[in-house]
């Protein structure tokens, strides 16, 4: 039958074994200099820092604008928080102060968020938005720049970041992500040499975890809401967290409010919340102060969600990829259980992307319309 037809579940498989480390592989290739891009479908960042990587981290010199010698460049302020917290325990041994920029206030903000004691901050996490700020105001300065990580690459790569990348990229730079869609190498083409990239990846990276459940439900607009409440008020409190997903900030707030009514505890992320507002609602998550968070996409990338076992589609995602990162939230590494995806179908444009997925899961292979970062486009082409 067609996706169009009703359920369709695809049941679970066995739980794939942990990803090969690519620790001893990337470690020597950042401190050999070179340009790096890597792609994994799961995070690990426990277990000792590699030494090569502090090889490229000696402090700056003191005075003047903060000019760090590694940046790491990230799309949102909760997944800044989680890498920052990994990565000032790896710096902390060897001195290195590490310091997160995600702006969200006045100028003073900025400074303060850059302020550490001498020689400054060696390593900075930081928002496209809050980086662009602070280079116009002149708080941050990028001469000494050694390396820079974009992290989940392909989110970063609209018109205003690409414009920000050009005062950045003359230096080492490593890409990561889960996805790297058809266009991507195009882009950094325009200010990077991708024939010099090296590409290490995982096996699954573009497919579907296949230890977990991928399930599509096809109903109209207005049976959308009795469905997820059904499934929440039905699900056992030893269920593990719930995330929601919605495609805009809007039907985030008008969903949590139709929870309350329902006196649902949740909690809700969406890019529109002021920064104020939005910090420490992932974190309590994490927790378990609350098990279930509605949300938009800005929850879907790289944040750390082992104890979630349940993704909602409330709004069914608009490309292959935000599926594939929304899928992502479940199955992790540390689980305590596969996890299942249920998919809320009502569009006929959802269709097509249904079926792309059904046979990805299928025949186990990576979903359609992604890119290899060192194959670009033949001239001409």
């Amino acid at each position: 039958g067609s996706p169009g037809s009703g359920d369709r579940a695809h049941p679970a498989g066995p739980a794939p074994p942990l990803p090969e480390p690519l620790r001893a592989t990337t470690a020597p290739a950042v401190a050999a200099r070179g340009r790096l891009s890597a792609g994994s479908g799961k995070r690990r960042k426990k277990g000792p820092a590699p030494p090569a990587a502090l090889t490229v981290l000696e402090p700056a010199e003191a005075a003047g604008p903060a000019a760090p010698r590694g940046l790491v460049v990230l799309p949102s302020r909760e997944l800044a928080a989680q890498v920052g917290a990994v990565a000032a325990a790896l710096c902390a041994p060897a001195g290195l102060a590490v310091r997160g920029l995600t702006g969200g206030g006045a100028a003073g903000g900025l400074r303060r968020q850059l302020r550490a004691p001498p020689p400054g901050p060696a390593v900075l996490l930081g928002t496209p938005g809050a980086l662009r700020e602070a280079l116009r105001r002149r708080f941050l300065a990028l001469e000494r720049l050694r390396w820079m990580v974009l992290d989940e690459a392909d989110s970063l790569m609209d018109e205003s970041f690409t414009e920000l990348l050009e005062e950045i990229l003359r230096t080492q730079v490593v890409v990561v992500g889960a996805t790297f869609p058809a266009g991507l190498t195009e882009t950094l083409a325009k200010f990077a040499d991708v024939d010099r990239f090296m590409n290490l990846c995982t096996q699954s990276l573009h497919r579907l975890p296949p230890h977990v459940q991928q399930k599509f439900i096809r109903l109209k607009g207005r049976d959308k809401l009795p469905e997820v409440l059904q499934l929440l008020k039905e699900r056992p409190s030893s269920g593990g967290a719930v995330l929601i997903f919605c495609n805009t900030a809007s039907t985030v707030n008008w969903l949590g409010y139709i929870l309350d009514d329902h006196k649902i505890k949740h909690l809700r992320l969406q890019g529109q919340m002021s920064a104020a507002a939005r910090a420490g609602i992932f974190a309590s998550f994490q927790k378990g102060d609350v098990s279930v968070l509605v949300c938009t996409d800005l929850a879907s990338r790289g944040l750390d969600t082992s104890s979630v076992q349940l993704v909602v589609n409330y709004d069914f995602p608009d490309t292959l990829q935000d599926y594939l990162h929304r899928a992502g939230r479940v199955g992790r590494v540390g689980s305590k259980a596969p996890g299942a995806v249920v998919s809320f179908v009502t569009h006929r444009w959802d269709v097509d992307l249904v079926r792309k997925i059904e046979t990805a899961a299928r025949k186990r292979t990576g979903l359609p319309g992604m890119d290899s970062i060192n194959k670009p486009s033949p001239k001409g082409s």
